[in-house]
Order: structure tokens, then C-alpha cells, then sequence
């Protein structure tokens, strides 16, 4: 095109840069996701050839099942979201599978105690829901909308398990008729979502400078009037959740409302306030909490036990557990984690993990956690909306809190708390939610890489 200027002369026009598609990277998804399907179906096999010598008779139908959830979540996120992460789907896939061998492992020495086929009905019904999300999901925002109901509905799950009995000294499950479910896994989500959408909606005011805390500069408050109910709030669900026992969800929905308000306002001093509340409320709760106090003294020193002469307990059999299996491990379904008692499918599962896998092989989880938890912050901070990405750093922080104290408890490296590892650990509660979080990363991802006009500026 031919350009006419003011001294006559004639310019020509830059021609229009030609629109870049951005890469799907479908095709690399469905690679990752046929690689963990033959991963998860290789140790099933392994489990059955170390315990009976022969291949499981149900190899066939776990992989063909495992491959058709994987598959048709695949199908999903390439017809909705097609510029989603291409590693989110592959690790839940990968997880949930090595979840499932777990199981099935542990349940070949309780003979009357199957936990295996159950975990993976609620294994179909997560990946169920989390095509519901993808599919019925167009837009992540519209979520925004229900913050105030997503709080009431969080706070009457919370109270739900206070008018049924204690398990193992918690009151976290509702058991009615052989069914049970855990409702605070469900309202780590939904809280994570008032979360969200309270901080974004508020952020102005959250960034205006209240009062100053004593001479410390950075420490200063917003207003009572803006920050009042979301502390309200998270009072009210940590306080109902100490009257059920729940101390690991407590310390979970704690250090969501701290890092969510760091990212929301941008000022470390809340770090600072985050943590010293922490360990104020851990040394009372310890020292109040009967349930809590003989944990923490289990954790002071697991070994006590076997000095009385009463053998080891949970913890005490968990460290043995890591320690029989070094750096390579004993092998799939050679270990003797099982020793730990009642809590080896769920709590201690990782126990097992460390001892048939070795630290190779737990180091190998603890990446496959922390690149989830990579890719949900990305997406998050990729995102213009404010909501959209704390929403997603929100989500991704419930995962990686809940890898924390778990890991943590059944290491020795902080108190046992009583949590379900995610997509590892028996629990149909924990595995359905999981799969929702990354139903939710998917599509913010996807909305956060399709904002983008194809030449790498937003």
C-alpha cells in the first residue's frame, strides 16, 4: 500500500503482521497421558509379580479403565479449553494412578479390608466432575458471582460433622448408612473461592494504608471496615474446625488467608503476622488440646513408646518405614509399611511410597507435586483479573499446604495433623476435590494463554 506524504513524497505502508497461532500442545497431553497410564499399569503388575509371582488378573481392566478416564478427560480439555497447560492433566492422571497401586499394594495384607475398588469409584466420579467443570466452564469469572454463597455453603459444610460421633478423635466425617464423606475438603475449595473473590473485589482498599502497627512501617492494617469480615470469617471456620478436632484443616485454611492476603495487598509484612500467629496458636492448641498435646509429644519423641516396652507407634513405625528403603527402595510390594496399622492407605501412605520406591522414587512425587503447583502459580500470574489469579494461587496453595503437612507429619518433621495426601492417600472426599483444583487450573490456564494475541504481548 502506497502511502501519500505531506511533501509529496510517496511512503510505503508496513505491511500488517501476519497473526500467530498460539500452540495447543494437545498432542503433548496425550503423550504424557498414555506414558502415565503405562506407568501406573506397570506398577500394578509389579505389585502382583512381587506378591504372587504371576501378573494381577484385573491388569487388563485397571489400565483399560485408568486409560478411558485419562482419555476422555483429554477429549474434554481439547474441546474446551485447548490452550490449557498440557502437564496438569498428565500428573493428576499419573498420581491418581500411583494412588490406586498404593492402594491395591497394601490391600493384598488385609485380606477383609478392600480399599482399592472404592477409591476408584470416587477416583470415576472425580474425573466425572472434573469434566463437568471443563465442559460447563466457559468463563472462570462467573465464579466471582457466588463468593458470599460459596462462604455459607463452606461454613454449613464445616459445621455438618459436629452432630455425628468422632472417628479416631476427629470430628470430620458425616457416616450415614455405610456412606461417609469429609465436607471440609470440599470447603477448602469453596473458601478459597470467598477468598478470591473478597480480595479481588477489595484490593484498593486492601492496598490503602491503614493504621501502623507499634513503629514498624511495613506492618500496617487496612481498615477494620475492609478487612474485618474476611478475618470474621476465617475465625469462624478455623474455630468451628478446632471444636471437631480438624487441626491439619485448620492449619490448611490458616495458610491460605495469609498468602492469599500477601498476594492480594503485596506486603510481606503479613508473612511476618502469618507466622508468629502460627506459632502462638500451635503452642496453645498443643498444650489446651489433650488430642493435640499427646500428638505433639509423639512427635518430641517417637521413640518413647519403644523405650516402655509398649513397641513403636505410628510415627516410630513410619520412620522405619523411610528408612528400610534407602535410595532405590525394597520394590513394590515388598515392604512392611502395613506394620504402621489403621492409617497405612491413608495418612501414612507415603510411608509406603518412601519404603518401595525409595527417596528416588519419593523425590520423583514430591516434583510431580511441586510442577502442579508451579504450573497453577503460572497461570495465576499470567492472568490480568485479579480474581482469576488469586483464585488460581489459591488453589494451587491448598495442594501444596496439604503436601506439606502431610509429608511433614509422617516424616517427623512437624506434628502429625491427620490430612489426606492428594490423589495418593485413601479418601473419596480428598481425590474428588483434587480433581475439581485441577478442573479449575485447567481452565484458568487456558484462559490465561488464550489471552494473548499470538506475538507474546498481551
Amino acid at each position: 500500500m502506497i502511502k501519500a506524504g505531506m511533501s509529496g513524497t510517496t511512503v510505503a505502508a508496513e505491511p500488517p503482521t501476519p497473526a500467530v497461532r498460539l500452540p495447543r500442545r494437545r498432542g503433548i497431553e496425550f503423550t504424557l497421558i498414555v506414558l502415565a497410564v503405562l506407568l501406573c499399569v506397570y506398577g500394578y503388575c509389579a505389585v502382583g509379580l512381587a506378591k504372587n509371582g504371576t501378573v494381577p488378573p484385573g491388569a487388563a481392566g485397571y489400565g483399560a479403565g485408568l486409560g478411558v478416564l485419562a482419555l476422555l478427560a483429554h477429549f474434554a480439555v481439547r474441546l474446551r479449553a485447548p490452550y490449557a497447560d498440557p502437564l496438569l492433566l498428565p500428573i493428576a492422571v499419573l498420581l491418581n494412578g500411583l494412588g490406586l497401586v498404593l492402594i491395591y499394594r497394601l490391600d493384598l495384607e488385609t485380606p477383609r479390608d478392600q480399599a482399592a475398588p472404592i477409591q476408584l469409584i470416587w477416583s470415576t466420579l472425580g474425573v466425572a466432575l472434573f469434566i463437568a467443570v471443563v465442559l460447563c466452564l466457559r468463563d472462570h469469572r462467573v465464579l466471582q458471582r457466588y463468593t458470599y454463597v460459596s462462604v455459607v455453603t463452606a461454613l454449613v459444610l464445616l459445621t455438618l460433622p459436629i452432630f455425628f460421633p468422632a472417628v479416631n478423635g476427629a470430628r470430620i466425617w458425616i457416616r450415614i448408612a455405610g456412606f461417609s464423606i469429609q465436607p471440609g475438603e470440599f470447603a477448602k475449595v469453596l473458601l478459597a473461592l470467598f477468598f478470591a473473590g473478597y480480595l479481588a473485589a477489595n484490593r484498593n482498599a486492601l492496598a490503602y494504608t491503614g493504621r501502623q502497627i507499634w513503629r514498624f512501617k511495613r506492618l500496617q492494617l487496612p481498615t477494620g471496615r475492609v478487612l474485618g469480615p474476611i478475618v470474621a470469617i476465617w475465625l469462624l471456620s478455623v474455630g468451628v474446625l478446632v471444636l471437631e478436632r480438624d487441626l491439619g484443616t485448620s492449619l490448611l485454611f490458616f495458610g491460605l488467608f495469609v498468602i492469599l492476603l500477601y498476594v492480594a495487598t503485596g506486603r510481606t509484612g503479613w508473612i511476618a503476622v502469618g507466622l508468629l500467629l502460627a506459632g502462638v496458636g500451635a503452642v496453645a492448641v498443643g498444650w489446651l488440646e489433650p488430642h493435640v498435646h499427646s500428638r505433639v509429644q509423639e512427635w518430641l519423641h517417637p521413640f518413647a513408646s519403644i523405650e516402655a516396652g509398649e513397641g513403636p507407634n505410628q510415627i516410630a513405625q513410619s520412620l522405619f518405614a523411610f528408612a528400610a528403603g534407602g535410595m532405590l527402595g525394597t520394590g513394590l510390594g515388598l515392604g512392611h509399611s502395613i506394620l504402621i496399622g489403621f492409617a497405612a492407605k491413608s495418612d501414612f501412605i507415603l510411608a509406603t511410597a518412601g519404603e518401595e520406591l525409595g527417596l528416588i522414587g519419593l523425590s520423583a512425587i514430591f516434583l510431580l507435586y511441586a510442577l502442579l503447583v508451579e504450573r497453577g502459580y503460572r497461570a495465576g500470574l499470567t492472568l490480568r483479573d485479579p480474581f482469576g489469579r488469586l483464585l488460581a494461587i489459591g488453589l494451587a496453595s491448598i495442594v501444596a499446604l496439604q503436601v506439606f503437612v502431610i509429608a511433614g507429619g509422617v516424616t517427623g518433621l512437624i506434628p502429625l495433623t491427620g490430612m489426606a495426601m492428594p490423589f495418593l492417600a485413601q479418601g473419596g472426599s480428598s481425590v474428588v476435590t483434587n480433581w475439581i483444583i485441577v478442573a479449575l487450573l485447567i481452565r484458568i490456564s487456558d484462559s490465561a494463554r488464550s489471552q494473548y494475541d499470538g506475538t507474546g504481548a498481551p
